[in-house]
Parts: structure tokens; sequence; C-alpha cells
């Protein structure tokens, strides 16, 4: 296998350091906003909720990294979400030790990953059309357990409550939880053959094959994690809710995607550093308007718009637009002086 198609390096330029620069400052600037509007907004017990919330959406966000990696998209995770926190939270009424019945919701949920990555990878079908084919089958299946109706069975003896209210060293389980994920996800991309080939795959797909490197391998495996991830953090939402509910993934599309694309807009590069700093953004972001009294549905229309200013700056058309206007006005003030 050729190393000259890991060596990817990452230039900081100026404008790189300046766009995160502007980053921190907007992030600075909507703390103090926020807690000048509501002197709640800093204490520990508020920083706490930001941090559960976090842990959630950064856990799928972090799944959803290794497919865009791979230059895919997946829309089903969140459903298959849902049916593998219905899965846990059936087990768990039926009697199932926790182990186990988090193990059996993240089996079921790796089904669907694995037909994702398989019939995007190996049969080639698109993607976005896929999943949410799939994602639809996996909601659908997810009401088969109670009809709709959730599950809440056995939760108070089971110790899936203990998922959200354990503490380390004083500090919340959950974004103990995500932060030893995300730095294991780091590791195996940045640190390893294995997730190098990540990397490898999502950059130039010809060479890495060339290079030894099974593409259609690496496709699978994405969506097998994304899935696999997505469901845990259904299954935060379901220990931090106290039961499982059909729809405990759908608040984790937008604020997913939202993330990974703000990091890899401000940063030039997709990777875990970026996906947690996206993460923090949003989750503070979000917390903000929520203390302030903004009503919860706005929170999509607030997500989408970041999305969308992301997406914008990551775009490279607008890139070009803004490096030829630079330019233009360069010429005409040479040109008066």
């Amino acid at each position: 296998m050729s190393k000259a198609i890991f060596q990817r390096p990452v230039q900081l330029s100026l404008g790189r350091v300046v766009t995160i620069l502007l980053l921190v400052a907007i992030y600075v600037g909507a703390v103090v906003f926020f807690a000048s509007a509501n002197e709640r907004f800093l204490s520990w017990s508020n920083g706490q909720s930001i941090l559960r919330h976090m842990s959630a959406s950064g856990l799928a966000a972090l799944g959803l990294t290794f497919v865009i990696i791979v230059r895919q998209y997946d829309l089903s995770f969140p459903w298959v979400a849902s049916f593998g926190g219905m899965t846990t939270g059936f087990l768990i009424a039926q009697g199932f030790p926790l182990a186990a019945a988090i193990v059996g919701g993240l089996a079921a949920s790796l089904v669907f990953g694995a037909i994702n990555g398989i019939a995007v990878g190996l049969m080639r079908l698109p993607d976005i059309i896929t999943s949410i084919a799939t994602g639809s089958i996996a909601f659908g299946l997810a009401y088969l357990y109670s009809n709709g109706v959730s599950i809440y069975d056995n939760f108070l003896t089971s110790g899936i409550l203990s998922l959200n209210d354990a503490r380390i060293a004083g500090v919340p389980l959950p974004p103990v939880l995500f932060l030893g994920i995300a730095l294991a996800c780091w590791v195996l991309l940045e640190r390893t053959r294995f997730g190098r080939a990540f990397h490898a795959t999502g950059e130039n797909r010809t060479s890495a094959n060339y290079s030894g490197i099974r593409v259609r391998s690496y496709v699978v495996a994405s969506f097998c994690i994304c899935a696999l991830l997505a469901t845990l953090a259904a299954i935060l939402v379901s220990a931090g809710g106290g039961q499982a509910d059909v729809r405990m993934g759908a608040n984790l599309m937008m604020p997913a995607y939202a993330s990974v694309f703000l990091g890899t807009a401000v940063f030039g590069r997709t990777g875990i550093p970026a996906i947690v700093a996206g993460t923090l953004f949003m989750s503070t972001l979000l917390n903000g308007f929520n203390v302030m009294g903004v009503p919860f549905y706005y929170g999509d229309a607030i997500v989408s718009g970041v999305l969308i200013l992301a997406l914008s700056i990551a775009n490279p058309v607008i890139h070009a637009h803004v490096r030829a206007m630079s330019d233009l006005l360069r010429s005409r003030d040479s040109r008066g002086a």
C-alpha cells in the first residue's frame, strides 16, 4: 500500500487562522450575550445541560463524519437510531440485562448500517435515495415494538438511567463518554493505517484502489459506524428521558450535519477536532436561545441557518468569487496609486 496517499498535511493558512479566530470570537460573543440576557446561562447546572446535549448530538456527528469523509451522505441514521433505541427499550421491558439490551439495540441498527453500506458501496446505488428508503423502513419497524407508545417498563430498575445520572470526578457521564469516543475516533482516523484509508477513499477512490485499499469495504464500514454511534446517541437520549420513544432520533439529523459542516468549513478539513468544536458551538447556541425562552420549534430554523452558512463558507464557488473580487479591488488600488 502506497504511503504517499496517506500524506495529507493540514495547511493552516492566514485565512484559515482568521476564520478559526472569527468562530472563537462569535462563540465568546454569543456566550456574553446569553449570559447578559439570563444569568442562569453561566450556572453549572446549565453547563451540564449543554454538555449532555452536546454528547448525544456529538455522537451522531462523529458517526456521520465517517460517511462524509468517504464522500457519501446518510439520511437514515436518525430513524435507524430510533429503531435501535426502541429495540433496547423493548429488551429492557422484557427483563433483559442492560448490557444485553444495549448490545441488542446496537446490533439491530448495525443491520441497517450494513444494508446502507452494501447498497451504496457494493451495488453503487445512490446514497441519498437509498438512505431515505432504509430510514423509512427502520422508522416503521420502530413502531412494531409498542404501536408507537413510549416504553418505560423496568427503566427505573434496569440501570439505564445511570448512563445519564452517573458522574466521573463530578462531570456527568455522557460528555465523558462522548469525549472518550471522540478521542478513539481521532486516534483511529489519524494514527492508524485503517483509519487513514477512510480519508484516502474519500479523496481519490481510484488512487486508493490502486494502492491496495478496498474502497468499497470502507464505504460499508462508514455506514455501519454511523448507525452504531447514532444509536448510542439515541440510547443516551432515552436514558435522559427515562423512556424509549419512537422519535428519539428525530432531533439528531440537523445538529449532526450542521456540526460536521460548520467544523469542516472553519477548519478546512473534516476531522474529529472540527466536529467537536462544531458540536460545542451548536449545543451552546441552541441552549442559549432555550434559556432566553425562545420557543423550541425555532431550533430547527437556527440550526438550518447555521448549516446554510457553513455550506456557504465551504463552497469553492463562493471562495472563487471572493478571491476574484479581492483581486479586482487590489488591481483598482494599484491603478489608483
